[in-house]
């Protein structure tokens, strides 16, 4: 699952379900689908399941205030043992999104001493579903939710409260 959150800056969180939570990294400029574009993803805490549901407006000053839309959602199929790869800071697996598809790398960079997180970076494996750099951006062809159909604009309208 991918989320798309409009908190202090806008930014995507990658989401994938493992031993009863949601495994979570922070991505500051969304996925791409050229593999040779390796995007920041920042591990952040594990997250419970009911995230898979959360769309809305978390509130300004709160952990995360912003609005927070489902932007993809569907399976992942790790290609290895999803914990041996954690480990070893290479995580290999398939999305089966409706938006996100085919093989993807997580891969754990080597810590510098001032990184308070673990920085790592999501690639598009080289597959049938992959663009090229001159492609569409799928983040620009896609903005609104996969459950409600609206977007992180819907959310801040006073009339999307009294929805």
């Amino acid at each position: 699952m991918v989320q798309k959150h409009a908190a202090r800056r806008l930014h995507y969180d990658l989401r994938l379900q493992l031993d009863g939570v949601l495994l979570s990294w922070a991505l500051p400029q969304g996925p791409s689908l050229v593999p040779a574009d390796k995007r920041l993803a920042v591990r952040t805490e594990d997250h419970p399941l009911k995230y898979l549901e959360f769309e809305g407006a978390i509130p300004k000053g709160e952990n995360g205030g912003g609005t927070m839309i489902v932007w993809d959602r569907g399976d992942w199929i790790p290609l290895h043992d999803p914990h041996k790869s954690l480990l070893k800071g290479h995580l290999e697996f398939e999305l089966r999104g409706r938006r996100l598809h085919g093989r993807w790398h997580l891969v754990r960079m080597k810590p510098r001493p001032r990184d308070k997180t673990e920085q790592w970076l999501l690639i598009k494996a080289a597959d049938e579903y992959a663009r090229s750099p001159s492609s569409a951006n799928i983040l620009d062809e896609e903005v609104t939710s996969v459950l409600s159909g609206r977007s992180n604009i819907d959310l801040n309208e006073p009339q999307a409260a009294a929805r």
